[in-house]
């Protein structure tokens, strides 16, 4: 399990979402179940975990454990899967939005600048659209907005340009062969360069951030009152979303006030400040130093 991901803030967010140790818990992003056997390990005999994910290598982290079941599926499919099997709410959830280092590690999964391979990046491998359906199929205009949108890279336009003129020449399927279109940025920046298009490629091709809101706004739902919501991420888009809902339950815009100026949410953030990780666990596990952690509780109906 550890080779397969070492899980981010463990102790810490595993502490904040425990209330109830008889209770009914979810984690959204089971991965290599490092965080659903500290969650497992906290519940007594009448406890419960499900456990969400949408990749098929993550099955065989299954965990043998008569209180523990796995759920494989992507977390946007939260409420429906937790009502199929009969629980309309539960006492709190995690998510660890993060890309797992055996996604990273595997080249053919091709989710890493480090290594050639297929330009695939899909969470689900059996899903149609892939990072390469993304880079030779959409138009100029449509590549332009993911680079801006999900890599908040600058020059998008001319960027997506770039990409056309390539792939009339001759269909982009590796790696390699996408870098080789930028060669033109430089040394000195294109480590950051190509993680920011790496991370627009793989948030379109898996639908996150709207994967994200459906299953944050469902959590208003599903946790009960007094119930916790955890939530770490990596990076600002992702983080920007889960702030905003925590605070008053919307992605964009502004809450309806009454007269008092006051706003009815259902979550209350339960920390003013983001939690990172210490730098002793950014030094053993180096894939920690872009985690932030926000919590909320469920607010009374």
């Amino acid at each position: 399990m550890s080779e397969y991901h070492n899980p981010v803030l463990l102790k810490e967010s595993v502490d904040a979402l425990i209330s109830n140790e008889s209770g009914i818990y979810v984690d959204c992003t089971f991965g290599g179940g490092g965080h659903s056997r500290e969650i497992l390990n906290r519940l007594d005999q009448n406890g419960k975990l499900f456990s969400f994910d949408q990749d098929v290598d993550a099955v065989r982290n299954k965990i043998d454990d008569n209180r523990f079941e796995l759920v494989e599926q992507n977390f946007r499919f939260l409420k429906n899967n937790l009502r199929f099997r009969g629980v309309k709410q539960v006492d709190g959830v995690l998510g660890d939005l993060g890309v797992s280092s055996h996604q990273f590690d595997t080249p053919e999964r091709g989710f890493s600048t480090r290594f050639d391979g297929e330009l695939d990046m899909r969470m689900n491998q059996n899903a149609k659209l892939s990072a390469k359906t993304i880079i030779n199929e959409y138009e100029e205009e449509d590549l332009a907005r993911v680079f801006y949108d999900f890599g908040e890279l600058q020059g998008s336009y001319r960027l997506a340009r770039e990409v056309v003129k390539a792939r009339a020449d001759k269909q982009i399927n590796t790696i390699d062969e996408l870098k080789q279109i930028f060669s033109f940025i430089p040394k000195m920046k294109e480590n950051k360069f190509f993680a920011q298009m790496f991370q627009a490629l793989r948030i379109e091709a898996n639908d996150e951030m709207a994967a994200l809101k459906e299953m944050l706004t469902q959590c208003g739902e599903v946790i009960k009152p007094g119930g916790r919501l955890v939530i770490i991420s990596y990076h600002s888009l992702e983080d920007r979303l889960t702030k905003r809902y925590m605070k008053n339950g919307m992605f964009e815009g502004e809450p309806e006030r009454d007269v008092f100026g006051n706003w009815s949410a259902p979550f209350k953030p339960l920390q003013s400040k983001v939690i990172v990780p210490t730098q002793d666990e950014i030094n053993e596990n180096p894939r920690a130093r872009s985690a932030k952690m926000r919590i909320a509780v469920r607010n009374e109906d």
